[in-house]
């Protein structure tokens, strides 16, 4: 492509509103246009990083073994409410009316609109199991949309439905897709982690995020250090005693209440009393569906809600309000403790292991000391608090570290949550219905595009993985009113894409200074330099993007220079 012609408009500042570096760069190297909020343009570079992203997935979707298919965006009210996920979706879906008065949504993902595509078409187990996926535009009114393609309200995402007649048969197709997106990440030349996920509001029994590594990542990932153990911060489980645990075997002291007059956090608490933040118990009160529960974490952790509510086996987990804590404890917010509460007690097993703890006295202005978990209240224990760097895996019992991540991609087993409540069904060997087993599995494909930018830039501007890249390599003439410097070039030019080359020609008469400094914001891999200096020795410069080497290489060996680097850098 000779850049004279390409639609390419670079630009020297970074927009306003850009916080990261992908939207920054996009903006900046004309990949991207801004058209509302969380609404973008894709310019033809961008949509070439796409089409790399697609092309990547489309290959290992096939070589798995699942089936393209395409539905529609706008979708009809109907299906939803057969799911029961109209009214419980929440404002991210954008709904509206049609000139009839029909309501209808913009997709923001296609489980009802699959489900009502297969139990029209699948009558029998001989039929199953099915697995099929589009590439489709999908849209969430997000309240805060930012981050470019980061964070956008409408993107484009790969969605795959699978469809099962047994759990063994759903089991192995999550494996099966497990290592196809495993297979997808690497062929994109991304660093990344899959990791154990809370599974939200798609719903489903458990499910994996996977995590493109970059400091600027939305989401911190737990990821063991001596195993290949990792999950989500909602989702990590701790193994043995928290980090900092220090118990101590003494014999306990006495019960005692103390006046903490206006001391209701931990940090005033542990500091009126020169206690450790550890020595705390921090008790929070919640409402749930079924009532009043109290939760217990060590003063120095963090409650983990989406424990609290697997635990609990409860959808609805919500920090009670004043009136509610006063009702249950006697006690006005941050006096709240264990000892004599009449609800029920939950407590992150870190909480066993404190010997002489500090306690609210479910009254204003008072807190017990020398509290004893199991002589002073009785609790139900498990894992509940946050993991933090250096705790213990519970798998190898080797320290966590905590990275930060961007959730490329994520697949979840959905089991029956569709197909019971949209009477999708098949007939098993004994003639008996029952209903499909479905699984889910989604890419972002912008969010890929976007988050290998994250995790390969400099200063300069964008390196891109060889896979993903516009173009194989770009040519820059220093001066192309020099005769013999055009005219290589142009030779080069042919020979390259005869050889199936992506060329990216800058054949526009700019300064050497301005072309080189766009080169290095694109970030194609290879910059081919050619000048009267270099032709004068029979050669042209190679420089690599990623490690900044440069080479000189004779002009007849370019070709084949090239294609061979290419061809190294391709999986």
């Amino acid at each position: 492509m000779r850049l004279k012609k390409m639609f390419l408009p670079t630009l020297k500042e970074s927009p306003a509103d850009a916080e990261v570096a992908s939207h920054r760069l996009m903006v900046r190297a004309g990949m991207i246009r801004r058209v509302a909020a969380g609404v973008y343009s894709l310019l033809p570079l961008g949509l070439r990083v796409v089409r790399n992203v697609e092309r990547i997935v489309r290959e290992e979707m096939t070589r798995a073994g699942a089936q393209e298919v395409t539905m529609p965006f706008v979708l009809p009210a109907e299906l939803w409410k057969e799911s029961g996920r109209w009214e419980v979706y929440g404002k991210e879906m954008l709904r509206f009316r049609d000139r009839h008065d029909r309501e209808f949504c913009l997709a923001p993902t296609h489980e009802e609109a699959i489900t009502d595509m297969v139990r029209g078409e699948v009558r029998s187990y001989r039929e199953l199991p099915v697995n099929l996926y589009q590439i489709q535009t999908k849209f969430r009114d997000e309240i805060r949309p930012r981050f470019g393609l980061m964070r956008a309200r409408e993107f484009i995402m790969k969605d795959a439905y699978s469809f099962h007649a047994t759990e063994e048969s759903a089991e192995e197709e999550y494996r099966n897709m497990y290592e196809t997106y495993s297979r997808i990440f690497e062929r994109c030349g991304l660093e990344f982690r899959a990791v154990e996920a809370e599974t939200g509001p798609i719903g489903g029994s458990f499910s994996h995020e996977f995590m493109v590594l970059a400091d600027t990542g939305e989401d911190a990932v737990a990821s063991c250090t001596g195993c290949g153990y990792a999950a989500n911060i909602e989702r990590a489980e701790i193994g043995g005693r928290p980090r900092g645990s220090t118990r101590v075997v003494t014999e306990p002291g006495k019960i005692e209440k103390v006046s903490t007059p206006g001391m209701k956090s931990v940090e005033e608490v542990s500091g009126f009393l020169k206690v450790r933040p550890s020595a705390l118990i921090k008790t929070l009160i919640y409402t749930t569906e079924s009532g009043v529960i109290a939760a217990l974490v060590r003063g120095d952790c963090e409650l983990n809600e989406s424990k609290l509510k697997r635990v609990l086996g409860t959808a609805t987990l919500v920090l009670a309000d004043e009136e509610t804590v006063k009702q249950a404890t006697g006690a006005p917010v941050g006096f709240a403790g264990p000892v004599g509460l009449k609800i029920p007690v939950y407590a992150d097993r870190g909480v066993k292991d404190i010997t002489s703890g500090v306690t609210g006295a479910n009254e204003a202005d008072a807190h017990l000391v020398n509290v004893v978990p199991g002589r002073d209240f009785d609790a139900t224990y498990a894992d509940l608090r946050v993991v933090r760097e250096g705790d213990p895996c519970p798998r190898c019992a080797a320290a966590f570290e905590i990275r930060r991540g961007i959730e490329v991609g994520h697949i979840f087993k959905l089991g029956t949550k569709y197909s019971e409540a949209m009477g999708a069904t098949f007939l098993d060997e004994k003639g008996v219905e029952r209903p499909l087993i479905m699984g889910c599995y989604g890419i972002g494909i912008g969010r890929t595009a976007a988050a290998a930018i994250e995790q390969n830039h400099d200063d300069y501007g964008i390196i891109w993985p060889a896979p993903l890249s516009p173009f194989h390599c770009h040519m820059v003439p220093v001066n192309v009113n020099d005769r013999e410097t055009l005219e290589v070039s142009e030779r080069l030019y042919s020979e390259l894409v005869e050889q199936g080359c992506e060329v990216l020609y800058d054949d526009r008469d700019e300064r050497a200074g301005v072309k080189f400094k766009d080169a290095d914001l694109i970030g194609i891999p290879v910059r081919i330099t050619i000048s009267s200096r270099t032709i004068a020795q029979g050669s042209v410069e190679v420089k690599e993007r990623s490690s900044g080497e440069v080479r000189l290489v004779r002009i007849e060996d370019v070709a084949r220079d090239i294609r061979g680097l290419f061809d190294k850098g391709k999986n």
